[in-house]
This record gives structure tokens, C-alpha cells and sequence, in this order.
């Protein structure tokens, strides 16, 4: 089996090879080659810009891959692209074209309906934005699957965490909080639900998808828990063993508070569970890790990292999310 990863230098693309390269596949990435990685030797290398189809032209001319992973998460959401032209370059040439899209896909004004399923409508604002692209996205690749076949299977994952996570306003921060006892600003009463999955997961249910005939022309949401913020921080306290700081902060008072003082996946737009039984349908119930479980992985990948120690914080060039500790402890000292 031979696999194309359009990506694959970080997080879910870089778990995904590994999964790949374990599952026995050959494996080629291909980007722009101008993030650092450590992608393993066997993994063949292709360099090109895939928001530009002319520059693909000659590294892909008469290849063709029993899968292509698509998993450039954040690309071409600034300034736009060419999907049918990246289409044309790979239809007829996979078996199977897995597509990660995200749960910002549907329309954020569904908050309330429980769970989000895949029929549900999608965002409308248009590709500059995070959202609205994937929607684009999405659309298109549907739209040639009518037209040509094109076997496209589409995933949208909600909150994924694990080893190599590049957000660094997720679990990164939240584990530091804990080992320092800092403190933890929790909106919202901790009433805001959100749906969790680990990044291994994610990555076998697409190489699972990849080879299930039945998941072509489908939409498939593949995140498995949900959970309230509060819950989240007392299972992720009880992962590191510490008694969590949480700091309550009222409604009324959010609107004086400077942004970045907490998670985003606490504020009250990402209240949303994702419905998975059409996973279910098509891999059969699967045997997903549990938050502790999935975030005890995650925790010893942290401390082998020697993070337990930073004293600053940490951001990611593309998402650019990180953590202010001292904008925390103020505003939590005046909110006591």
C-alpha cells in the first residue's frame, strides 16, 4: 500500500506517518519544506507548494497512491486557493482521498442543538476564514464526487490533543497550570461542552476510512467525547495529580477581561458535541481512549519533553495560540 500525506511535518500529520509507516504503507509527504521536521528516513520527501497546483504538476506527473491524507490544516485560509486545481492533479490517480476537515465546518450558530450531526448545515462566511474554508473545501470535493467519482471521504474532528500538539492553549498549558499551581480561569460556570479526541485516534480512524469503500461521498465526524470544561480540568488534574486552582469567572465580568486568558475551547462559541454514530456504521464500534487514558499519553509525551520546567510560554507559527501566566494570575486576583 502506498500513501500520499499532503502535510505531515506536524501533529496530526506527523502521528499520521507514524501510524502509516506502523501499519506497514510506504509513505511520501509532500509541503513546502520549510518547517522543521524529524519525519523518518524512509518517508520520501516531495517539496511543493499545494496551494499551487503548477508546482505539484511535475513532483505528482504519473504517480499514483492507493491513499492521499490531506491534512494541511490552516492552508489557504488567509489568502486562497486553487482546490479544483489541486483536485485535478489527484483525481484518478487514488483509490482514496481522506479529507480533515474540522468541526468549525458547521454553522456556529447551531449552539444548543445536541449532538452536531453530519446533515446539519455548514458555515457560510465564505474562505478567509478558518470555518467558512473548510466548508469551501468540503463543497468542492463533494461536488466532483458527484461529477467524477472522485472518492473523497471527509473528517471532521473537534478538539484533538495529544503528543506533538501544536496549540498551545489546549492541554500544554493546562498541565503547566497544574504542576505550578497556577491559576485556572474557568468561564461560563464550566458548563461549556466540547468534544475531545486523541490525535492516535484520529489518525486510525482515517486509515480505517481510507480503506472502507462504503465512507466515499461521506462526511464523517470522528471526534468521541464530550465533556464540560470542569470536567476536563478535574480529569486532566487528576492525570498530573494536583489539586486544581479554579477560579470562577462570571458572566458579568468577561467583557472586562483581556482575550487570551483561558483556553478557547472554554468560551461559550465551541459549546458543541459532535454525533459519531456514522463512524460507528462504518468501522463498527470503536475502541477510543477515554480523556484520562488519552491525556495520561499526552502527559508522559510532556514530561519526556522536559516542559514541566518552562518558565515561558510557547507558540506555534501558524496557529499562533499560547498562554500569558502573569495576565492570568492578575485578572484571578482580582476576581477573588
Amino acid at each position: 500500500m502506498s500513501s500520499l500525506v499532503l502535510g505531515g511535518s506536524v501533529f496530526v500529520g506527523r502521528r499520521l506517518v507514524d501510524a502509516l509507516l506502523a501499519a506497514g504503507e510506504e509513505v511520501a509527504v509532500l509541503n513546502r519544506g520549510r518547517t522543521g521536521t524529524d519525519l523518518p528516513p524512509e518517508v520520501q520527501r516531495i517539496v511543493a507548494d499545494r496551494t499551487d497546483p503548477d508546482s505539484m504538476r511535475a513532483p505528482l506527473a504519473g504517480r499514483a497512491w492507493d491513499a492521499v491524507y490531506d491534512v494541511s490544516g490552516f492552508v489557504m485560509v488567509a489568502g486562497g486557493g486553487d482546490i479544483d486545481g489541486l483536485l485535478d492533479l489527484v483525481d484518478g490517480t487514488t483509490e482514496s482521498y481522506v479529507y480533515v476537515s474540522s468541526i468549525m465546518a458547521y454553522d456556529q450558530s447551531l449552539v444548543g442543538i445536541v449532538p452536531w450531526t453530519e446533515d446539519l448545515p455548514t458555515d457560510d462566511s465564505g474562505p478567509r476564514t478558518y470555518g467558512g474554508f473548510k466548508a469551501v473545501a468540503e463543497r468542492a470535493m463533494l461536488t466532483r464526487h458527484e461529477r467524477t467519482g472522485f472518492p473523497i471521504t471527509i473528517v471532521r474532528p473537534a478538539a484533538i490533543y495529544g503528543p506533538r500538539n501544536n496549540i498551545f492553549d489546549m492541554e500544554t498549558p493546562m498541565f503547566l497550570r497544574l504542576v505550578q499551581g497556577r491559576p485556572i480561569l474557568l468561564p461560563h460556570g464550566g458548563l461549556v461542552t466540547a468534544s475531545y479526541g486523541h490525535v492516535d485516534d484520529l489518525c486510525h480512524s482515517m486509515i480505517g476510512l481510507a480503506a472502507v469503500e462504503a465512507a466515499r461521498g461521506e462526511i464523517v465526524n470522528v471526534t468521541a467525547e464530550a465533556v464540560t470544561t470542569r470536567r476536563y480540568v478535574d480529569t486532566l488534574a487528576a492525570v498530573v495529580g494536583a489539586q486544581p486552582d479554579i477560579v470562577d469567572v462570571p458572566d458579568a465580568a468577561l467583557d472586562g477581561l483581556p482575550p487570551g486568558l483561558y483556553g478557547h475551547l472554554f468560551d461559550r462559541r465551541h459549546h458543541a458535541v459532535l454525533g459519531t454514530a456514522r463512524l460507528d456504521r462504518l468501522l463498527g464500534p470503536g475502541t477510543h481512549r477515554d480523556l484520562r487514558t488519552g491525556h495520561a499519553d499526552t502527559y508522559e509525551w510532556f514530561l519526556a519533553q522536559g516542559w514541566a520546567e518552562l518558565d515561558g510560554p510557547l507558540s506555534d507559527p501558524v496557529w499562533r495560540a499560547t498562554w500569558d501566566f502573569d495576565a492570568e494570575a492578575a485578572a484571578a486576583a482580582t476576581l477573588r
